[in-house]
């Protein structure tokens, strides 16, 4: 029991629930920005707004003091459920699909460029695993036309005497690097084996592929002993 001054002038107690109908804290949010973004609880693409909040004390339900800002907590439109910033670091339904398909496209071509025969094995099976990821309508042609016309950008791909150059590595990194994090180690080592089959369709590995594929594995966070193992496994008949 907590005293509360009364209305006749005197004290009288109050129990705990009843202080907690006297006096209590609101928040009046303000929305700051909005967008689409991938919710918890409703396991899905939403759309969201992002709130601040300033807190008050109330008595019998009218604010008096002000208690300071709460937030930034962003507010799924269907559920309502409040969420931390940090969920918006996960990327939406359609923008991982995105981000994978162009992930598979720039290993492909990185494989397929190493190689630098664009053999017709290679270009089927590079062209099957671009249209799995997403792109529908690839074709072998479009990407001979894609890997030459990278073979004509001198030094964008490879350095001087380098079976992978420093162009290479920011192709690859760019398109991976916010990839990796969102996908399971599985998910990972099926990019890195992907890249594999493209380039033992036309035969065992070259040099040049064989360190285009470990920058594959560097920039998917797979460690050096997986990639060997994995790289490896791809090679061996099944």
């Amino acid at each position: 029991m907590l005293p509360v001054w009364g209305r006749n002038g005197r004290f009288v107690r109050v129990g705990t629930l009843g202080v907690s109908r006297i006096l209590g804290i609101r928040t009046a949010w303000t929305t700051v920005g909005d967008g689409e973004f991938f919710c918890p609880g409703c396991g899905g693409d939403r759309n969201y707004q992002r709130l601040t909040g300033r807190r008050r004390l109330t008595c019998f339900g009218v604010p008096v003091v002000p208690r300071g800002e709460t937030g930034p907590v962003v507010e799924c439109a269907a559920c309502g459920s409040h969420y931390s910033a940090d969920v918006l670091d996960h990327p939406t339904t359609t923008r991982f699909s995105a981000m994978l398909r162009d992930a598979v496209h720039t290993v492909a071509l990185a494989v397929l460029a190493a190689g630098g025969t664009c053999a017709r094995t290679s270009l089927e099976t590079a062209a099957g695993a671009v249209r799995a990821a997403g792109f529908d309508d690839c074709t072998e042609e479009q990407l001979a036309a894609l890997v030459e016309a990278l073979a004509a950008d001198t030094g964008r791909l490879f350095g001087d005497g380098e079976p992978c150059g420093p162009g290479l590595t920011i192709e690859l990194h760019e398109a991976l690097d916010p990839l990796a994090p969102h996908l399971a180690p599985p998910g990972r080592e099926a990019i890195l084996l992907q890249g594999a089959r493209i380039a033992l369709a036309d035969g065992p590995y070259t040099p040049a592929e064989r360190e285009a594929l470990t920058t594959v594995g560097a920039a998917l966070t797979i460690c050096a002993d997986d990639v060997t193992r994995l790289l490896t496994a791809a090679r061996t008949p099944s």
